[in-house]
């Protein structure tokens, strides 16, 4: 695949959701665990924004930022020497920025899963000097890709009002 420096005057290629889709495994050790021998939160929020950060650089080629973090909800625990697994995909693009999902599944050793946690996060292509650039469009293939990016438009409206609300 070419690689495009990422400029205002020239159109950019599309890309696949696929194209940028990333994962990342980690076994819970006692260094993650919080006072109640749980997934310490703030590290699984690190992983997530880092994940996130993967799947919109492979997407636009740039360096990145993160903007916003929307729907972050610890829906279950994960305990020690559970096996995370996070998989993290591209939902929308605009013109600078980018909504990234990321799913996360806690797997304990007789291979039960359970989702205990999806996040939005909304990242931003940044230039060198740190200012905003345009991003590829998403090349939208599946039903299930569809569903999500019109999702992630209703999700973008939403920020923005509250935005301007806030401000």
């Amino acid at each position: 695949m070419e690689n495009t420096k990422n400029t205002e005057n020239k159109e950019l290629p599309g890309k696949r959701v696929a194209d940028s889709y990333t994962e990342n495994v980690q076994i819970l050790l006692q260094s993650t665990m919080n006072g109640y021998n749980r997934l310490y939160g703030g590290k699984l929020l690190e992983w997530i924004d880092m994940l996130a950060a993967v799947v919109a650089r492979r997407h636009c080629g740039m360096n990145v930022t993160t903007a916003a973090i929307d729907n972050l909800q610890f829906k279950e625990p994960a305990y020690l020497n559970d096996i995370i697994i996070m998989s993290g995909r591209i939902t929308y693009t605009g013109n600078t920025s980018m909504e990234i999902r990321v799913d996360t599944v806690a797997e304990s050793l007789d291979g039960t899963r359970r989702l205990i946690n999806r996040a939005y996060l909304v990242i931003v292509a940044i230039d060198e000097n740190g200012h905003p650039v345009k991003v590829p469009p998403l090349i939208i293939e599946t039903e299930e890709e569809r569903a999500e990016y019109e999702a992630a438009k209703k999700r973008r409206e939403y920020r923005q009002k509250r935005r301007l609300e806030n401000f």
